[in-house]
């Protein structure tokens, strides 16, 4: 019983290694493609790829990697502008932003001497995603000052998106308990049935 469930593991994780990195790859091909073009999202297409390959260089495995999940979340705009939408859908953008600060809680998590407890968790990413929906804000509205690129949001809209950037950073949070919650409940033998 031990091997199976330990096949398994090594298993999933393998192929949840190949997919992260395949999105690692598609996301800097969006970085390097987009740096003339749209200097801010090749900027965030940077930041989600140096996050999400920092468990591989910290572990020194290339088979340490984030979720695949996850990263599509924090792809989700960059999947949008590469096939031509008109412009990352704010509901993307939201729900990218929100996997970014879940992104930082699994890392702080899992590679610092952080510990956090389940409820802690989702109030953190939460709370990070409206600082970053904070800071994309103002990287935007920098954008616009000094590189020309219009950031056309009225006072009242950028409420707006504080408030929707909110709620998505609580929809991640128990997305990551969930999750983690399935994890734990996958790696305990006793949960699993004999076939």
């Amino acid at each position: 019983m031990e091997r199976s469930i330990l096949s398994r593991t090594v298993r999933s994780r393998r192929v949840n290694a190949v997919l992260a990195w395949a999105l690692v790859g598609f996301v800097g091909v969006v970085a390097v493609v987009n740096a003339g073009r749209d200097p801010l999202w090749a900027g965030f297409a940077t930041v989600v790829a140096v996050l999400s390959v920092i468990p591989a260089l910290r572990s020194g495995s290339v088979w340490a990697m984030l979720p695949w999940e996850v990263l599509v979340l924090a792809s989700l705009p960059l999947l949008a502008l590469t096939f031509g939408v008109s412009g990352p859908g704010r509901v993307a953008t939201y729900l990218s932003v929100a996997a970014v600060a879940l992104i930082i809680a699994v890392e702080l998590h899992a590679f610092t001497a952080v510990s956090m407890n389940v409820s802690f968790a989702v109030l953190f990413v939460v709370v990070t995603t409206m600082a970053a929906a904070g800071v994309w804000a103002v990287v935007r509205w920098s954008g616009d000052l000094y590189l020309g690129i219009t950031f056309p949001l009225t006072e009242r809209e950028l409420m707006f998106e504080f408030v929707a950037s909110t709620i998505a950073g609580a929809f991640a949070g128990v997305v990551f308990e969930l999750y983690f919650r399935r994890l734990r409940r996958a790696d305990d033998p006793r949960e699993i049935s004999e076939p």
